[in-house]
């Protein structure tokens, strides 16, 4: 848009500035013209005029006043500081000498631009500044403004030469700057106007998006948000309209995938019961261990997918949670299974959902516990983000199947078969709990031995000023 103005600003001075021109040097040819017509008379007056009354009249004209010309008869060329410049200097000189060279027939005039300042008189060359009013200045100075003077001086005969100064009344008679001071103030003006609304203009196109932006990250962190506001401009409201019944749905599904899993949980439990005791009353030891196996395995798959649905359902309000007493906590429990755990570092209480982010680092470390019997925690805290690294004595993970791991129900080791009691869900619950923190979860094997899980939650996760009051 800046460009575009600056640009159409550009164009239309420069189109307005060649007709100005051109209107100006029309002006200067029609009034030269007619000036060169004047000084041809003037001319032709003098020379009819006896040597000894020449300065009989000039002392008259002068004595008059009014005259659009000043004259005087020298001995000598006064030399004039020249500065004409550009195309109207060449439009006057062309003039002059066409004329003057068809009227009396002089091809050696000169014809000069002064300024008042520098323009000198007579033969003892005085300055027009300081002459007598009555003498030329009121023909030749107009105050405030300087416009440049014309000065024509051609040999009248033998005895002298004609002096002949006068004004061409034509504005900025040689200004070639078609972007002036004045003008590029205006530009500026009109930059700065632009800029402005501009940016009104921009902010109130982009302040719904923002809000409809800030709710969608709460609506990841909180399916119970509250709705947006179903106003403003047609496509806004009709946007927050779309993004209220998606969220509609998607609690309706979230509710409806619950009560699913609650009625399949309720529902297995007395099949399992049955089941299990009749396989208890089989004579064959080895069929019912089998019998006995599957229930188990079948049940772990059930509890597996209700674990996966509570590990999901993030439905906490956001409160200061201290990682490290949660750490030491988790490690005191790991502790009476048996594992290892040292957590090291210090951190400040970062703004979470404290029984989502338990869970997370729960099954971390009990997949740390049981496949490396130990594991080591450290805390790295900064003002923008918190890293805690863990680190078990395991087998690890290969690189190709790392990302597989977060998929429900992958096990890839045999120790991580039915008989262990994993469900394989644990690292794909954990790092969803920790990408609605805002954060990510990153493995890698350790030189040592071991796997390496890094998680790093940003501390301006849920930072965002006026975030309530949009969507109030």
């Amino acid at each position: 848009m800046l460009v575009g103005v600056l640009g159409a600003q550009l164009a239309s001075y420069a189109i307005w500035t060649h007709q100005a021109q051109d209107s100006r040097l029309e002006q200067v040819d029609e009034l030269s013209r007619n000036v060169a017509y004047s000084v041809a008379s003037t001319v032709r007056f003098f020379r009819s005029l006896p040597v000894d009354y020449r300065h009989i009249v000039l002392d008259q004209l002068r004595d008059m006043g009014g005259t659009r010309f000043f004259v005087s008869v020298n001995d000598h060329r006064i030399p004039i500081q020249d500065i004409g410049r550009g195309p109207a200097q060449a439009v006057v000189t062309d003039n002059f000498r066409e004329i003057l060279a068809s009227e009396l027939g002089v091809d050696n005039a000169r014809v000069e631009f002064s300024s008042p300042d520098t323009l000198r008189l007579f033969n003892n060359e005085v300055l027009l500044n300081d002459l007598p009013p009555r003498w030329g200045r009121h023909s030749l100075l107009m105050d405030p403004i300087d416009p440049p003077i014309l000065v024509v001086q051609l040999p009248l005969d033998a005895q002298g030469w004609l002096y002949v100064a006068t004004l061409l009344p034509v504005p900025e008679l040689f200004d070639d700057g078609w972007l002036s001071g004045e003008r590029l103030f205006a530009a500026l003006i009109v930059l700065l106007a632009v800029i402005g609304l501009s940016l009104l203009g921009i902010r109130s196109a982009t302040r719904p998006l923002a809000r409809l932006s800030r709710a969608a990250r709460r609506l990841g962190d909180d399916l119970d948000s509250p709705p947006l506001r179903e106003t403003g401009p047609r496509e806004v409201a009709a946007t927050a309209v779309a993004f209220n019944r998606m969220q509609q749905r998607i609690q309706h599904q979230v509710e409806e995938r619950e009560r699913l899993f609650t009625a399949i949980s309720h529902d297995l439990k007395t099949p399992l019961t049955r089941m299990r005791l009749r396989a208890e009353m089989l004579d064959d030891d080895h069929q019912r261990e089998r019998f006995c196996a599957a229930l188990d395995e079948l049940d772990l798959l059930v509890k597996g997918a209700l674990a996966s649905v509570r590990g999901l359902d993030l439905h906490e309000a956001i409160e200061p949670v201290d990682v490290r007493a949660l750490l030491d906590g988790l490690a005191e429990e790991m502790a009476l299974q048996g594992g290892e755990v040292t957590v090291t570092g210090r951190a400040t209480p970062l703004a979470a959902k404290p029984l989502a982010l338990k869970r997370c680092l729960a099954n971390l470390l009990e997949n740390a516990v049981f496949y490396g019997k130990r594991a080591e925690v450290h805390l790295e805290d900064s003002a923008a983000r918190l890293r805690i690294t863990l680190r078990d004595h395991g087998p690890g993970i290969p690189e190709r199947q790392r990302e597989r791991v977060f998929s429900p129900f992958v096990r890839l080791e045999p120790s991580r078969s039915r008989h262990t009691g994993g469900s394989g869900l644990g690292l794909g619950i954990a790092r969803h709990i920790l990408r609605a923190h805002g954060g990510e979860m990153t493995l890698d094997n350790h030189p040592g031995g071991g796997l390496v899980v890094t998680l790093e939650v940003s501390r301006h996760a849920h930072d965002d000023p006026g975030h309530d009051a949009d969507l109030a």
